[in-house]
């Protein structure tokens, strides 16, 4: 691993008090929807970017959510829980997505529809299954972070971008710059906030699933099926959706329930523009 890599995520900023108690409220088995709304009402951010959500187009509730009781019902406990550490990760970190040709609100809307593809897909195939998947789609680029720092520490940022423009394949690019995946690299970060090993290694294998153990394959399968719908520097375009089409039919899926999901969220975007 390269160096400048292994410092970068040595030197993370420890999770926030909110994270680990809405960590440690989701764990026990005995925790209710008012006790995780408890923990998220004290962090106004997170109550911002929950109820911003809740009111998306994406998610289309027949009212508006205006308490933070209200969207822990809707979302439930692993969508909120998701919903939350996704955007406080993003928050904790310094993102400039430069170097990937992006800005950090492109980024964050990205790794949201990830997520939203998993759930409206999987929730279809096995929903306990789909529940695992949904924090580790939301979260599964984020490695792209750290990567993006290094790249412009480097002054690379120009032709890496450039590269990242055009590719059909962007772990290979990050390879070649800075000898890891951007899956790779979240995975050490996650390892290195003490998450659990099966997110850890779901997550570490999505660019290669096929080197993951029996246990964890599927998972990994589903999570780089859905970036491969939806990259960073080409989401949702006609030829991203053939790939990942492709891939789940090689993989054995029914190629009909992705492609329902996708055209949901498509026909959900495109509502949300019109408004």
């Amino acid at each position: 691993m390269k160096s400048s890599i292994v410092n970068s995520i040595r030197s993370l900023p420890p999770l926030s008090k909110t994270i680990v108690d809405i960590n440690r409220v989701y764990a026990n088995e005995n925790s209710s929807i008012g006790d995780l709304a408890d923990v998220i009402e004290l962090d106004p951010m997170i109550v911002a970017n929950l109820l911003k959500t809740a009111n998306s187009a994406l998610y289309n509730f027949s009212k508006e959510i205006r308490s933070v009781n209200q969207a822990v019902s809707l979302f439930g406990m692993t969508m909120t829980r998701s919903i939350a550490l996704g955007n406080s990760m993003h928050k904790l970190l310094n993102v400039d997505m430069k170097a990937y040709g992006i800005t950090s609100d492109t980024f964050a809307e990205i790794s949201h529809l990830q997520a939203l593809l998993i759930n409206r897909w999987y929730s279809k195939i096995d929903k306990e299954k789909a529940d695992k998947l949904y924090l580790a789609a939301f979260l599964q680029e984020t490695g792209k972070i750290i990567i993006s720092s290094d790249i412009i520490q480097e002054d690379e940022d120009i032709s890496f971008k450039s590269e990242i423009e055009l590719s059909n394949n962007i772990s290979e690019v990050e390879k070649t710059y800075v000898g890891m995946t951007s899956s790779e690299v979240t995975a050490e970060m996650f390892k290195h906030w003490g998450f659990d090993d099966e997110f850890v290694e779901m997550i570490q294998y999505a660019d290669t699933p096929l080197n993951a153990s029996e246990e964890i394959k599927e998972y990994a399968t589903a999570l780089h099926i859905v970036k491969t719908v939806i990259p960073i520097n080409q989401p949702l375009s006609e030829q991203a959706i053939n790939f990942g089409i492709n891939a789940a039919i090689k993989s054995g899926y029914d190629e009909r329930l992705l492609q329902n999901a996708i055209n949901e969220i498509v026909t959900k975007i495109e509502i949300s523009k019109a408004n």
